[in-house]
């Protein structure tokens, strides 16, 4: 008896764990820059990176641009609603400025500089 509440404690707190997962990554997501690039005053190189994003008023976030776990930029950003799932991740620039990220299997994308 004691082994089976042993069991159901510890499914339940997997549970209660895979969910807190789950709910601390819908604000953050991966994305990959081919060339170099600049987000707000600060110059990113090539590679992987990842946005996590905070909202703050309205559509406005505060979005932290992350390599190699360790936090590399911090510019405002908005959230943009998008007519349907992106099937793929985007980065949008002018002029080697990133506009917007578009991630893939999402319905929203984070704009800078507007």
């Amino acid at each position: 008896m004691k082994s089976l509440a042993y069991l159901a404690g510890l499914a339940a707190l997997t549970l209660a764990f895979t969910t807190v997962t789950f709910a601390a990554n819908k604000n953050q997501a991966n994305f990959t820059l081919s060339s170099a690039a600049k987000v707000g005053s600060t110059d990113l190189q090539p590679g992987d990176y990842k946005a996590e994003w905070k909202a703050e008023s309205g559509n406005s976030v505060k979005v932290d641009i992350l390599r190699h776990g360790k936090t590399v930029a911090t510019v405002e950003g908005k959230l943009k609603d998008l007519p349907a799932n992106m099937t793929h991740d985007a980065v949008v620039f002018n002029n080697n400025q990133i506009d917007e990220i578009d991630f893939g299997s999402r319905k929203q994308a984070v704009v800078f500089g507007e």
